[in-house]
């Protein structure tokens, strides 16, 4: 084995804790060749629905049709707690100069519905192991961006590709595509 195909082995191990657990994920859309709205949505995953939501084909939004997220969207809508954030094009215009970094609007953005969404988790006193991000920016950066807010989340795990390593992740990503 090569020393890549060791690491690749090594990081995918490291992605299992992730898997068969409580968790809270975060992800957006609206951000990338096809601007807005920017829609953030994180999602809470008990351990009991994740056999569930893994029988329903749940991965990455990006690889999946818009048919198949029409079809399970709604039964993921119903089963889990999550809480959508959205930007309009209009309140981003109205809200926003040219040289803001759209970073900066996602880590607030994110915060907001992480935020709301794990006060309703803790008061419902359900428990959760990890909160999970898709990382679009450094953590120490994407704390700076937050030095604003009143209200922050900081017990957050940041991974890149996190749709495909957490399923509370992937289900933010489809919801927020939905």
């Amino acid at each position: 084995q090569s020393a890549t195909d060791e690491l690749t082995k090594k990081e995918a191990e490291s992605y299992t804790k992730y898997q068969n657990v409580s968790s809270v994920g975060s992800d957006e859309v609206g951000t990338g060749d096809y601007f807005g709205p920017i829609v953030v949505t994180s999602s809470y995953v008990k351990k009991e629905d994740v056999e569930y939501l893994t029988s329903l084909g749940i991965r990455d939004s990006k690889k999946l049709t818009d048919e198949k997220i029409k079809e399970i969207a709604p039964k993921i809508v119903n089963r889990i707690k999550y809480r959508s954030v959205i930007l309009t094009n209009t309140e981003y215009n109205e809200r926003y100069s040219k040289d803001i970094n759209m970073n900066k609007i996602k880590a607030v953005l994110h915060n907001k519905a992480l935020y709301t969404l794990k006060q309703k988790v803790l008061s419902d006193n359900l428990s959760y192991d990890y909160i999970v991000v898709d990382q679009f920016a450094k953590p120490l950066v994407y704390f700076s961006y937050l030095t604003e807010s009143t209200e922050i989340v900081k017990d957050i795990t940041f991974m890149t590709k996190a749709e495909d390593k957490c399923l509370a992740v992937a289900c933010a990503s489809l919801i927020s595509r939905y």
